[in-house]
């Protein structure tokens, strides 16, 4: 899954230079942000929404590895507070290795996600690879106002995030064999249930910044939160919510710990002070379509949290923002 995610200090060095590309003005998102998704306005109203996100299998049935690429990918769209309009296929297979059927099964789990999404999974391309991969290159809509990227985030916002953490530990749980059948069913369910709030998002003017939280860990993706917005967080481990908190533990005890986990730690450790260093592996933890993380304004916590419980949408208030000469680290964990 998003655990193959290169890390973000690497990441950096391949992408190079981040400045804006003067020749072209009407793209309001592009590498000079380190966002979720590229946005280009083609007229004062309206703006077009395109990502891409692909991996390797992250269970074994093929169909779930279908439906969690493909609500991966489309999480892009919705973490702008876009529509999604379509999507395209990517398909890397081993055809030598692995029966064409399967593949078949990995592009029906796709387009299902895509049908509940509201979209044609329209075309593709594909390619014979060593490894399998999967994924969607998706296009949506957007009104210009109701952008929400991930550098608007504000001093003495809240931060609240949608979905459990714990995907990376529980699919190397699973990978040990050790991973609990009740578990790994919560783990496929949480990776394939659709981030769709986010396209109503964007009305809400006291929504200041959104990301969806992956392969970088939920710290990665706060830290390129607050360095884009000028803005330092603590984060309240407690309130941090986990799929299933005991078993998560027991499967760390058991080392289950993603390569990607330690990537993310030696590329942003540096910016964290954090009071357990157990907390650590489950704050690096790299998801595979991982929740929303939203920063709002502190004086509208009440309607936004009813919005929440009237959309039945899970959120959990997991910390705030800060000014960043409020503390040493640009995150603390407490």
């Amino acid at each position: 899954g998003c655990g193959c995610k290169i890390a973000p200090g690497l990441l950096s060095k391949i992408i190079g230079d981040h400045s804006a590309d003067p020749h072209f003005k009407n793209l309001l998102v592009g590498n000079d942000k380190r966002d979720d998704a590229a946005v280009l306005a083609i007229d004062e109203n309206n703006c077009i929404v395109s990502t891409t996100d692909f991996f390797m299998p992250i269970v074994d049935n093929p169909f779930d590895f279908g439906r969690i690429a493909a609500t991966n990918a489309i999480s892009d769209i919705y973490a702008m507070g876009g529509t999604p309009l379509m999507a395209i296929a990517i398909l890397g297979w081993p055809i030598d290795k692995i029966a064409v059927e399967v593949a078949g099964e990995v592009i029906k789990g796709g387009r299902a996600i895509c049908t509940q999404a509201g979209i044609p999974l329209a075309g593709g391309h594909s390619i014979d690879s060593p490894e399998p991969i999967f994924g969607l290159a998706v296009t949506g809509t957007l009104n210009k106002a109701h952008l929400k990227t991930n550098d608007g985030a504000q001093v003495n916002n809240l931060l609240y995030l949608t979905k459990p953490i714990g995907v990376g530990i529980m699919s190397t749980a699973q990978k040990k064999g050790i991973l609990a059948d009740a578990d790994f069913q919560a783990m496929v369910t949480s990776m394939t249930t659709l981030n769709s709030i986010g396209a109503n998002l964007g009305p809400l003017n006291y929504v200041t910044a959104v990301t969806d939280v992956t392969g970088f860990g939920l710290l990665g993706h706060l830290i390129e939160m607050c360095e884009g917005s000028g803005v330092s967080a603590q984060i309240n481990f407690s309130q941090v919510p986990l799929l299933n908190p005991v078993e998560l533990n027991y499967y760390l005890s058991k080392n289950c710990i993603p390569g990607g986990s330690i990537r993310n730690w030696k590329s942003y450790g540096n910016k964290v002070e954090i009071a357990d260093n157990t907390w650590r592996d489950i704050l690096c933890d790299p998801q595979t379509s991982g929740g929303l993380l939203i920063a709002i304004n502190q004086h509208h916590k009440n309607e936004f949290e009813k919005y929440l419980a009237d959309q039945n949408i899970s959120g959990s208030l997991i910390g705030k923002t800060q000014s960043i000469n409020e503390t040493n680290a640009l995150i603390t964990v407490v």
